[in-house]
């Protein structure tokens, strides 16, 4: 019980700092978000949390449109 809280709470904010990335539209704030989102990603991936392939997928997905923007 007390695992599954606290996976649901880091994924929860997986996903915030991911909508946090994808909703700037600086290029330079957002690369500082996606700094904090792939350490994060990381640190899951390294748990168990999530899957490795999954966290590598989301910071690709990231860092391209990241690079996208001016």
């Amino acid at each position: 019980m007390r695992r599954e809280v606290r996976n649901k709470a880091n994924i929860s904010r997986m996903k915030t700092l991911i909508k946090r990335v994808r909703s700037t539209k600086a290029k330079d704030q957002a690369s500082a978000a996606l700094k904090n989102v792939v350490k994060f990603l990381d640190q899951l991936a390294a748990k168990g949390v999530i899957h490795a392939n999954k966290a590598a997928n989301q910071k690709s997905k990231l860092t391209r449109l990241v690079n996208t923007l001016k």
